[in-house]
């Protein structure tokens, strides 16, 4: 049996009943997020999601199948929404980001993924004085009752998000582009493989079929998702900002 982590995720390890775990206080943030230039967003996150972050899709097989991603940074591991203190508390957190250290895995057995997801914890996580998630009888404590609550509705809300880049791919709606930004230093940058919802192509769209994807909520996401893209001009923004401000060494990674 082969357990998947979830993109950019520390090593993890199926949760036990018995395990002990060490819980990011309020604000802290996971060491890996420090360095992501990119973040998957759920369906339901999309509307929140949009007012703060460019919103596209990414694919890693060509473009045959797709995902969604929040950008953080123009290049790789530049996270322009971290610092010191932690995440901006202006923007929206992203779920991706508040599960952590717990996720839930796809599980691979004899060369196939199994329907099902395991409920993992990241080994960095426990330890011997962490907090226990279920009491002696073997009954899940209040907090950790929360946390697997918001685990399963945040995986449930992925696999929408997965049906929702399968319907649109199947329509073709998608297409390439990179995106070009110069600094107040000078400096260029460029971001490539991403896609974005071709607006004429929607427009395209006859009456049923945009009905159909109005039903179920995938068209007031494709919109947001465009308008979304106004936000790689804040991305400039916040680099700008940050040259001129001196940062201070991070504090000890979240456990």
């Amino acid at each position: 049996m082969q357990i998947t982590p979830p993109f950019a995720y520390p090593p993890i390890e199926p949760l036990k009943k018995t395990d002990r775990v060490h819980l990011p206080a309020e604000g802290a943030i996971p060491a890996f997020c420090r360095e992501l230039h990119v973040i998957p967003v759920s369906f339901t996150e999309v509307p929140v999601a949009q007012r703060d972050y460019p919103i596209v899709f990414v694919s890693g097989d060509g473009g045959t199948t797709f995902v969604m991603m929040a950008i953080l940074g123009l290049q790789p591991r530049q996270n322009l929404f971290v610092d010191a203190q932690g995440w901006d508390r202006g923007v929206y957190l992203p779920a991706y980001v508040r599960r952590y250290p717990f996720c839930m895995a796809k599980v691979t057995a004899e060369g196939k993924v199994r329907d099902e997801r395991v409920v993992c914890v990241a080994q960095e996580a426990l330890a011997a004085d962490g907090e226990p998630l279920y009491d002696s009888e073997g009954q899940a404590t209040p907090r950790w009752q929360g946390l697997e609550a918001l685990l399963r509705e945040y995986e449930g809300d992925l696999m929408r998000t997965d049906e929702l880049c399968a319907n649109i791919a199947a329509l073709g709606l998608l297409e390439p582009f990179n995106m070009q930004a110069t600094t107040a230093g000078g400096t260029s940058l460029q971001l490539t493989g991403m896609y974005r919802v071709a607006e004429s192509r929607l427009n395209a769209l006859d009456g049923a079929q945009l009905q159909s994807l109005a039903g179920k909520g995938v068209l007031s996401r494709l919109y947001a998702h465009l308008m979304s893209l106004e936000n790689f001009r804040g991305l400039t923004e916040r680099i700008a900002a940050a040259s001129r401000t001196p940062t201070p060494p991070p504090p000890a990674a979240a456990h």
